[in-house]
Formats: C-alpha cells, sequence, structure tokens
C-alpha cells in the first residue's frame, strides 16, 4: 500500500522561504520517480519539479531558480524548499510518485500514487 503525507504548507509572505515535506510509504523515494505539483484555485494542476531516481531533475520555468526539490533516501521523504514565493504560488501542493514513461519528467503520465495535498498561501 503506497502513501504519499504532506506537510510543511503555511501562510506566509512574498520573499519569505518554506519547506515542504512528503513522506513515504510502501514505496522507496530512491527507486521511484518522485514529484511536486500543484493546483491554484480555478487553475488546472500542474507540475513544479521532479527528481528521478537518477537524480535527474526538472523544474517548471515559473520555479526555477527559487525552488529546489530534493530527497532523503534515509527517511524516505521528498522536500520542495519555497524560496522567495509570490503571491502567484500560492496553491494547493501534492506530492507524487511513480515510474517514467514520457520523456518529459513533468508530464503527469509518469505518476500513479498522489498525496492529500499540503495548502500553501503566498500574501
Amino acid at each position: 500500500h503506497v502513501q504519499l503525507v504532506e506537510s510543511g504548507g503555511a501562510s506566509l509572505q512574498s520573499g519569505g522561504s518554506l519547506r515542504l515535506s512528503c513522506e513515504a510509504s510502501g514505496r522507496s523515494v530512491n527507486d521511484n520517480c518522485m514529484g511536486w505539483f500543484r493546483r491554484a484555485p480555478g487553475k488546472a494542476r500542474e507540475a513544479v519539479a521532479v527528481i528521478e531516481r537518477d537524480g535527474s531533475i526538472e523544474y517548471a520555468a515559473s520555479v526555477k531558480g527559487r525552488f529546489t526539490i530534493s530527497k532523503d533516501n534515509a527517511k524516505n521523504t521528498l522536500y520542495l524548499q519555497m524560496n522567495n514565493p509570490t503571491p502567484e504560488d500560492t496553491a494547493m501542493y501534492y506530492c507524487a510518485t511513480g515510474i517514467r514513461v514520457r520523456a518529459s519528467l513533468l508530464h503527469e503520465a509518469n505518476f500513479d500514487y498522489w498525496g492529500q495535498g499540503t495548502q500553501v498561501t503566498v500574501s
């Protein structure tokens, strides 16, 4: 049984920083494609950042240079460090895991399990 539990969401002001965590069980973060997605009110879900088994990383253009994805294999946990967020980053953030089947790491088809999400609000 695969379970992903996100935490760390909060309300913060622009220019601050926040770290989201995603604790995985039933699947190793080291052996699978792991990613962060988000859904803003009234918008479709979009990829934020993905890290592959071999350490390859892709970021959405909107967060590149501000957000950093990482993982702790010993804790089986995925992280998203958010620096200098803006109100446009306000969304529910979801953790996901899967096996890469598409050329682009950011493609949703690479993911088959999703967490329940953690809310980030930037003002």
